[in-house]
């Protein structure tokens, strides 16, 4: 499946809740799930839509659901799973810890971007380094103790020039660091379960899996 490219509130609406895919705007009334908390589409608001799903859909709308906050494809979520089910411990929060450390969802939690999709953009743009290193990969998987900074040149932009004031207050997940200051963060250690706040039950994706 390709990435959607459509607007990302319907897929907010096809999961009934929010899934701040719009950074900011998820945060006001023009949220469309505090105007049109139904299912897009024109069977969206009939009580035949909403009947009981069975055991199945429920596990494989979690994954899309998990599939969608963090704006994966389908062949790279499936990857995931693999290689969370290979590694010793539990494979629900494993699977979540590779999710969490795609270098987009680190800018993202750091503070700057206001949402993953917008830190792929940035990324994708060569606005950021690893570990001194210019990356345009917005998938790549970050370790304990890599470096995130704002490359010199982009500190200049007026987009960044504006993040100045909040990144100095900012409050950041305890696996990571920041440096408002110096436009940079780094990797504490691996997030564990409790320091991710993403509202999924990563269990129904283990189930949907393991048919």
């Amino acid at each position: 499946m390709a990435r959607h490219i459509g607007p990302v509130c319907v897929l907010c609406r096809r999961e009934g809740e929010k899934l701040y895919l719009k950074g900011d705007r998820c945060y006001t009334p023009k949220c469309a799930i505090e105007k049109r908390n139904y299912p897009p589409g024109p069977h969206g608001q009939s009580s035949t839509f909403r009947r009981k799903m069975s055991d199945y859909a429920t596990q494989l709308r979690e994954k899309q659901k998990a599939r969608r906050i963090y704006g994966v494809f389908e062949r790279q979520f499936q990857r995931y799973f693999t290689e969370a089910a290979k590694t010793k411990g539990v494979t629900g929060a494993t699977l979540l810890q590779y999710l969490e450390l795609r270098l987009d969802n680190a800018v993202y939690r750091l503070g700057f971007a206001s949402s993953r999709k917008q830190g792929r953009q940035l990324i994708l743009h060569g606005h950021f380094l690893v570990n001194g290193k210019a990356t345009t990969v917005p998938s790549f998987l970050l370790k304990p103790g890599d470096t995130i900074s704002v490359a010199e040149q982009s500190r200049k932009n007026p987009y960044f020039e504006g993040l100045t004031k909040e990144l100095a207050h900012r409050t950041v997940a305890e696996w990571l660091s920041l440096d408002g200051q110096s436009f940079s963060g780094r990797v504490v250690t691996l997030p564990s379960r409790q320091q991710i706040d993403s509202p999924l039950k990563e269990q129904l994706i283990v189930e949907y899996y393991s048919r």
